[in-house]
């Protein structure tokens, strides 16, 4: 019997701050199984906020000091969690970093804080930077947790995940698939923060606005929903082709807010309606809008499960947790069916303490 205890760390698109788990899992019967420990959501001060939005304009010099100082930072938060919640001892530190460049066609994807910080600062063996080995593999070197889903959480047939973009994993012929679907908190945030409101709760502003049909439209026919998996999005394509359409049209923020609800709700429906009466688990910071959940289950032929909050909040950090334990086992922990790369590979680099 396997068992080890991991602290999962993980920092999203749609920077509310990092999610740090303590995670253990045994390994029995031919199956992996898993408990959330202890998990917390550290807020990023407003200084940390801005640094990691500019970080793609800064120059080579600056890039690298950010990276390691983003590390120390990282590493400081978790002996504060260490610390607060009496952790005496644990196997491994698996972190994913915070994603600053995505650009797999170009060969590029770069995940801020340096794991041999993280690992210096914290005394423990740290794993990082998951993504570069799929990207020189040909893969979009996203989504990773659908490796994840199809071990820890089987008996579901969707799992969908609702954070700075929507993202789904699920089995079709026998083999994992995974993909990006489209920008959620990550817009709803960027439009709320135009009207001095950090986020849409439960999708309040939204529901004062209207439909414009129009950009409705435009966005449901933006290039990426029509190309085949394996694909994913990042922060680079929201910027080049998601905003512009809406910088398009004078309508109001309410009004803005409202279309794009209404467009997550029918992109995410056009997928998982291709079947019915499946379970489909829906997880992240989206699950908490109300008025998004209500459009969805809406449209939906199928039933949304929301599981326990600790599996909400911190089912990522718990995945990317476990990719660390299949790292340190030398285990495959990146499915090139889900990628796109030339083969299942091993990814993330170990700083052994």
């Amino acid at each position: 019997m396997k068992k080890y205890s991991v602290i999962g760390v993980m920092s999203g698109t749609s920077l509310d701050g990092i999610d740090i788990a303590l995670c253990n899992f045994e390994y029995n019967s031919q199956k992996w199984n898993y408990n959330i420990i202890k998990a917390e959501t550290v807020s990023y001060s407003k200084s940390w906020r801005n640094k990691l939005l500019s970080a793609n304009n800064l120059n080579a010099f600056n890039f690298i000091e950010l990276h390691k100082n983003y590390g120390q930072f990282i590493g400081s938060k978790i002996n504060n969690f260490i610390k607060k919640n009496e952790i005496k001892k644990f196997d491994l530190i698996s972190s994913h970093g915070h994603t600053i460049f995505h650009q797999p066609k170009k060969n590029i994807t770069f995940q801020l804080g340096d794991g041999s910080v993280i690992a210096a600062t914290t005394q423990i063996t740290t794993i990082s930077d998951f993504r570069s080995l799929d990207v020189a593999l040909g893969g979009q070197g996203a989504p990773l947790v659908p490796v994840g889903d199809k071990l820890l959480f089987s008996e579901f047939d969707f799992c969908l995940n609702l954070g700075g973009f929507a993202n789904i994993s699920f089995n079709e012929n026998k083999k994992r698939i995974a993909f990006d679907i489209c920008p959620v908190n990550i817009i709803i945030n960027f439009l709320a923060n135009t009207i001095n409101k950090s986020y849409d709760k439960n999708g309040e502003i939204a529901k004062k606005g209207n439909i414009n049909n129009e950009l409705f439209h435009e966005l449901n026919n933006i290039d990426f929903y029509h190309k085949p998996f394996p694909k994913s999005l990042s922060k680079e394509w929201l910027f080049a082709e998601f905003i512009p359409i809406l910088n398009k049209y004078d309508l109001t923020v309410e009004d803005k807010l409202r279309t794009i609800y209404e467009h997550i709700s029918i992109q995410i429906t056009n997928i998982t309606n291709k079947e019915t009466e499946k379970n489909i688990l829906i997880t992240g910071g989206g699950t908490y809008n109300k008025f998004l959940i209500e459009l969805i289950k809406h449209k939906s032929k199928n039933n949304i499960i929301k599981p326990a909050n600790d599996i909400i909040n911190f089912k990522e950090a718990l995945i990317f947790a476990f990719l660390g334990v299949l790292r340190y086992e030398n285990q495959t922990n990146c499915l090139s069916t889900v990628t796109g790369a030339k083969f299942d590979n091993i990814g993330g680099c170990i700083f052994q303490m």
